[in-house]
């Protein structure tokens, strides 16, 4: 009887679960689920914010599995989305499940999680294109 996964599709697997378990650990949290959420709004969130040509190059860094969490519902006709800190939080909410005075310590904690899975310089490059009451959100202290 033939494999059921071929060794692409585990090592697809292997990367987001290596990401998601890093969510989890700086969430502090065994909840995989609530760090799949988070993870998947911080990513729709800035992915929304970006000009196609960024969110394209930002894409290109993240594991195969999260590459297609990312582009999902993605419309590039209509980016980027404008948005304050409270749109974020508002978004963020709503998308995550998650409540609003919780919002910077997770956005901030998933920051320093993809800043350590990606090349360096290549989550400047988004961060340089949210606006800086946001981009402060996403960089505050964790601790």
């Amino acid at each position: 009887m033939p494999p059921t996964h071929t060794a692409d599709f585990e090592h697809a697997i292997h990367s987001a679960n290596i990401w998601l378990k890093a969510v989890s650990e700086a969430l502090e949290t065994d909840n995989r689920h609530l760090a799949h959420r988070v993870l998947r709004t911080w990513l729709h969130m800035c992915r929304d914010r970006l000009t196609v040509d960024v969110a394209a190059h930002f894409a290109a860094q993240l594991p195969e599995l999260l590459r297609g969490v990312y582009y999902d519902g993605w419309d590039p006709s209509v980016v980027p989305v404008k948005y304050d800190r409270q749109g974020y939080i508002d978004r963020f909410v709503r998308e995550a499940r998650v409540p609003a005075e919780d919002v910077p310590r997770i956005a901030a904690a998933v920051t320093g999680v993809v800043r350590k899975h990606v090349s360096p310089g290549h989550l400047e490059a988004v961060l340089e294109q949210l606006p800086h009451d946001v981009r402060a959100l996403l960089l505050q202290p964790t601790a």
